[in-house]
């Protein structure tokens, strides 16, 4: 299994308290560490608006922070999870992302999906069409980028994209182009496009689930004739980790309070329920609990976690426990 870390941009109200001149550094410095640890690749949001709640707190750009972290690592790949297919045209979106994979020296993942936070959507004037149409769109966008990156040029006339030649050199180092993250679980839609452009699929939910949506991806790539083995699967999971269970009750705690300060108690044990309740998206444990809940996604097909620890800006012991007692033991 290879193993991917989420690094806090703001968007889940975790660089709160933190001096917005500081930010930068903060995040620096977590990409550094991660670059100089095992893991294979560092990924940020693209979001604009904080959630569960809109805030005027900090949320960072994630394709701004692409270009950052390409200048300042040298090792470690470098992911969206997911790049909002409506929130920049694909031909410029192809043309900023194999720029970023110029600078990285060939490091950069596309994370691509629909997008879903309306409030965000109709902030910044997008509208927000009904998931369909935004589906309809992510199959014409990743068309496009598709094209971008192995002939150095796109044409489409489509529904919600109309490119005509758009040139995009030089392009990306990557042979074949950067590879396609298609999150997103949709089974008709979403899963199709992955079979037929993804060299990986991003997708959560239980391991029933997971186990379903795997076979209907399978399904798909036979009709197109695609070796299903090609695509890797891979789930984000939201991590706490601490040595004993007291340990980790305090951890979820002292995450409770942080965000209260923000969104209020309710809001905030909305957020944390998942923590206490066990959940196919948030796991919280020991280092044994943790590995026996990944090796059951494994199992099933799972080849690459991403993992988001919601105080490493502020405490990187879940984030060090975690590469010495969960990494060794599944890598």
């Amino acid at each position: 299994m290879k193993f991917g870390i989420f690094i806090p941009q703001g968007w889940r109200f975790d660089l709160v308290g933190i001096d917005p001149a500081r930010q930068w550094g903060v995040m620096h410095d977590l990409a550094q560490a991660a670059e100089a640890g095992p893991w294979e690749s560092l990924w940020v949001y693209d979001h604009f608006h904080t959630t569960p709640v809109p805030s005027e707190e900090a949320t960072h750009e994630a394709w701004t922070l692409m270009a950052a972290f390409a200048a300042s690592t040298s090792r470690i790949r470098l992911g969206q999870m997911c790049t909002c297919v409506h929130y920049r045209n694909p031909a410029y979106l192809a043309k900023v992302a194999a720029t970023v994979d110029l600078i990285s020296g060939g490091r950069v993942e596309m994370g691509i999906g629909a997008g879903w936070y309306e409030h965000e959507w109709r902030a910044y004037g997008y509208g927000f069409p009904d998931a369909p149409a935004r589906l309809r769109a992510l199959r014409e966008g990743v068309e496009i980028m598709h094209q971008a990156w192995t002939t150095g040029k796109a044409t489409l006339d489509g529904e919600f994209w109309q490119v005509d030649g758009a040139i995009v050199e030089p392009r990306p180092l990557q042979e074949g182009g950067i590879p396609f993250w298609v999150a997103g679980g949709g089974e008709q839609v979403t899963l199709k496009i992955a079979a037929k452009y993804a060299s990986y699929t991003n997708f959560n939910g239980g391991a029933e689930t997971f186990a379903r949506k795997s076979e209907i991806l399978r399904g798909h790539c036979e009709k197109l004739g695609r070796d299903f083995a090609d695509i890797t699967r891979s789930s984000n999971f939201s991590t706490i980790i601490a040595e004993t269970t007291a340990e980790v009750h305090r951890k979820v705690d002292s995450y409770e309070a942080r965000l209260s300060e923000s969104i209020g108690d309710r809001k905030a044990a909305e957020v944390v329920a998942p923590y206490r309740l066990g959940s196919n998206e948030a796991l919280a444990g020991t280092p044994d609990e943790i590995v026996d809940a990944l090796r059951e996604r494994e199992a099933l097909g799972l080849g690459y976690s991403i993992h988001y620890f919601p105080d490493s800006a502020y405490d990187r012991s879940s984030v060090a426990l975690f590469e010495e007692k969960v990494i060794p033991v599944l890598s």
